[in-house]
Order: C-alpha cells, then structure tokens, then sequence
C-alpha cells in the first residue's frame, strides 16, 4: 500500500469484538453519534480509538476537508469529465449561483405540478415514470418508502427495456388518464427512449388525443426533447452538474413530488440539506459520513473483505440495498485514481442485502457460520409504519438487535461444531426516529457523503461511470452493422437467438 497512513492502519492489531466493551467501558458512547433524528452504532465493528486516529491521519493525508469543500463549492471534482457535482445544491447547500438555479427548477417543477393538480392537463389518475439507474431507482424508493398514508396518484416506475414491465403498467392504467414522465439526463438513453416510444404507441391504439401533450421530460437536454416531440412547457429541466444516481432531488423527483404532496418532497430536501450542513461543518473525528468510511475503508482496504451487506428491518425500506448498489458500486466500482494511476488495493466492496427479517431465514447462515468476513449493516426505524398490533413492530426490532449481538458474541460449542459460532463478526446499526420524508432525505444524504469520503480516502473520482459504456457500445454496434468479429460463444448466442440479427 502506497499511502503510508494506511500502511501504517495494517500495522494495529485488530481489536477482539466478544471482549471489546469489558476492555473499555466508555466504547458506546465513544463510537455512537447522533444526527438529528438519526442514531449511528458502529461500537460493534472493529474500530478502536488507534484506529480512528489512524483513519483521521489518512484523511488528512488525503486532502479530505479540501475536497469536501471543493465539491460544496461547485469546483470540478469530477475531474475525468471536467464537471462539478452539485447534487447539494439541489438542497440548497452550494455554490450561491448553483443553488439559485436550483430553486428556479424546482419552482418550475411546482407550478406544473399544481397545473396538474387542478387538471389542466385532463383527470389524471396514474403516472407512468420512464428511466433507468439513478433516473428510476430514486424515486421508486422514495415513493415505496412514504406512500404509507396513500400516494394520490398510482405510479409505476418502468426501467428494463424487457416489454413485459411496460405491459405490467399498461394492463394496471386507462391511458385516457395516464400521464407519462420521461427521466434521461441526455434523452437518448436506448431503453429509456424505446419504452418511451412503446408507451406514445399504447396511448395511440388507444385512441388519445395528443399522447405527447401527456409527456412530461426531466431532463438536463431540453432541447433533445423538444425534438423527440415534448412541448417546452411540459419539460422540467435540471442541472448538467447533477449526476443521474444522485438526482433524486432535483425534477427526476417529480413522481415524488406529484404522488406524495409537495410539501412531503420539501420536507425530503430539508433532512437532506440538514445532513449536507453535518457533513461540511462537523469536524472529523465527530463526523458521520466520515466515519462510516473509515469503517469501510477497515474491512475493504485493510482486511481485505470484498462485500457489505445491508439488512433493513423495516418495510417501507425493502428497496434501499438496491439503490445503494448503484450508488456505491457505480461510484467506488474504479480500479485507477484521479490522476489515472493504478489503485494501491481494493476499491468498493460489492453492496448487497435484503430486508429483516426474511433475511433471516436465506442469508444469515453465512454470515454467522460461513468462511467469508462480511461487515453487515442494519437499519431499523423506532415507529412502525403500519397500526397493527405493536406485537408486530417489536419482534422486528428484536430480531434486528439479536442478530448484531449474535454476530458479535457468537456461541462455544466443543461437543458439536456444527452449533458453533465463532462471533468477532462486525455490525454497524442506524436508528431511525420513523421513516418520514426528512429522516429518509437525510439518511440517503448520508449514504452520498459516505460515498463521497470513501473515494477521497481511496483517490479515485466517484462522479464518473465509463465501466457501463462498453457494453452499451457494443450492443449498438451489433443493431448498426450486425454481428461482426465477435468471439464464436457471442456469435453463437446471436445466431441462436437472434437469427444471426
């Protein structure tokens, strides 16, 4: 390892979980943080009070406060593409001229909204949202998360190109009372732009007048959609410096702000813009997206551990590991610097989990008896999301606190292996006051800085995402000129599915 902080991290000796509260009574409060309505637990993991000055060295090292501050600015810490990454002024943290532009945006993305609302564009009852990536998975979480008290419009959010989830939504919505959003930073996203053409098509079968007047564009390329059909007054643009898998705040959020209120969409970037201010203002040793990243940094960087796993136990959060996927694994997932120099060691671990307490019963064997280290992370919420009996809500919230004791404690068992569990295995828990839209603005904002102060750590850019290009690119070659010069397995495989194509 070529930083000598870290080098000089690999060198402690890793702390003992089962006997880690006896060796130093003050552990829980020394390794717990509170911000706002959100609590961080991370007295179960390795870290010790070595490491933390350790990790805090590194940063330093790093240039970490500079960077931060550099991206609250609007400086061009995506390097690769020359582009700043101005996803917190969409909360009002940022450049002043960034932030302004913002609010021009979103007061735009209001008043259709409003326009909606008192049906100038005809009796809407579904909203059809169109994308893929960041331009679908932010809003499906935000919708399944707060739709607990009855979203006012039905959404469905379409992402795979695969025509049978179009025809899922279309079977469910009467297109005369359909309104289509069309999400793509560039609108010319393949599968975006083809499901968007098949759902003009169904709204003409089926005899709508106008289908492109029930278009509404979120887009960074207003012009591309006016010439895909979009009138300027239905287009809801949004920054060229807001990345797609962290532009949930800006109109990509539209089918937020539509189903669940406005006022539900503000009070999102409000616990957003709350943890924004935590995260540029705290110091570090007292800093949660910080922190978090030394954690990470300790089990992928130093230990060697190639996954994380995230275990909600909480339903209204059942889709969060997978938008974590995209937000850690297209950010981290890089193997050279800024500067394009080869990574000194392992970059971001593979983001995977679930939902507790069906995990219980599929992955968890692994975790507690298998032969692969695996830092888990477990999210659970004091108020429950339904009104059923509380019987419901605390066996939940049980099973979720037993597990990080088991993983840690673990169980002797000389007379039978097979009932033996080694324990000394790491869990973080996060503690929601509820699922409310500004507990769960800032829960995702922390998980953007976490990030974020990851890849300071590592020297790699976060904000570019050329690893999906390729495939792309290909494909496209094979619709243009048809299968040429491929190996014989894809030749094969074109033949045989395809017709040779």
């Amino acid at each position: 390892m070529s930083s000598p902080a870290l080098a000089a991290l690999s060198a402690l000796p890793q702390a003992e979980l089962k006997t880690i509260f006896t060796s130093d009574p003050d552990r829980l409060s020394k390794f717990t943080l509170r911000q706002g309505p959100i609590r961080f637990d991370w007295s179960k993991t390795h870290l010790t009070s070595e490491l933390l000055d350790g990790f805090l060295k590194l940063a330093e090292e790093k240039g970490f406060a500079e960077q931060r501050d550099a991206l609250f600015a609007g400086e061009a810490v995506n390097n690769t593409e020359g582009r700043a990454a101005e996803h917190p002024a969409e909360r009002g943290e940022g450049n002043p001229d960034s932030v302004a532009r913002a609010k021009m945006f979103h007061s735009r993305m209001r008043a259709l909204i409003d326009a909606i609302e008192a049906e100038a564009l005809g009796a809407i009852r579904h909203i059809l949202h169109i994308g893929i990536g960041g331009s679908a998975l932010g809003p499906d979480l935000i919708i399944d998360a707060l739709d607990g008290d009855g979203a006012r419009y039905d959404v469905a959010i379409v992402s795979n190109v695969d025509g049978t989830a179009l025809e899922k939504a279309f079977s469910r919505f009467d297109p005369a009372a359909t309104l289509i959003a069309v999400a793509s930073k560039t609108f010319t996203t393949t599968e975006t732009m083809l499901n968007a053409a098949s759902a003009i098509n169904w709204m003409v079968e089926a005899g709508v007048e106008d289908p492109y007047g029930r278009v509404i564009a979120l887009t960074a390329s207003p012009e591309k959609a006016i010439e895909w059909g979009v009138d300027e007054t239905r287009i809801l643009p949004f920054s060229e410096s807001v990345g797609g898998r962290y532009s949930l705040w800006s109109s990509i959020g539209f089918p937020a702000a539509l189903a669940l209120g406005w006022d539900a969409f503000e009070s999102l970037l409000e616990g957003a813009a709350a943890m924004d201010r935590h995260f540029r203002l705290a110091e570090p040793k007292a800093n949660a997206p910080l922190i978090a990243a030394f954690v990470d940094q300790y089990y992928a960087r130093v230990l060697g551990c190639q996954t994380r796993a995230l275990f909600a136990y909480d339903e209204r959060l059942r889709l969060l590991p997978s938008y974590l996927q995209q937000l850690e694994m297209e950010s981290n997932g890089k193997s050279v610097t800024r500067d394009g120099a080869p990574a000194d060691g392992p970059t971001a671990p593979i983001t995977w989990g679930g939902v507790g307490t069906d995990a219980q019963h599929a992955v968890f064997q692994l975790l507690h008896q298998g032969t692969v280290l695996t830092p888990v992370e477990f999210i659970a919420s004091i108020e429950p999301g339904h009104a059923l009996d509380p019987a419901h809500h605390r066996a939940l919230l049980v099973n979720c606190f037993a597990q990080g004791a088991a993983l840690m404690k673990g169980k002797e068992n000389e007379a039978d292996p097979a009932r033996a569990y080694p324990g000394n295995r790491p869990s973080t828990t996060i503690l929601l006051e509820d699922v409310t839209p500004d507990v769960l603005g800032g829960l995702i904002a922390f998980y953007e800085h976490r990030t974020f102060a990851n890849a300071v750590l590592m020297g790699i850019n976060p904000f570019d995402q050329f690893g999906v290009e390729l495939g792309k690119e290909i494909a496209r070659s094979i619709e243009a000129e048809g299968p040429k010069g491929f190996d014989p397995s894809t030749m094969a495989l074109i033949e045989l599915a395809l017709g040779g194509a």
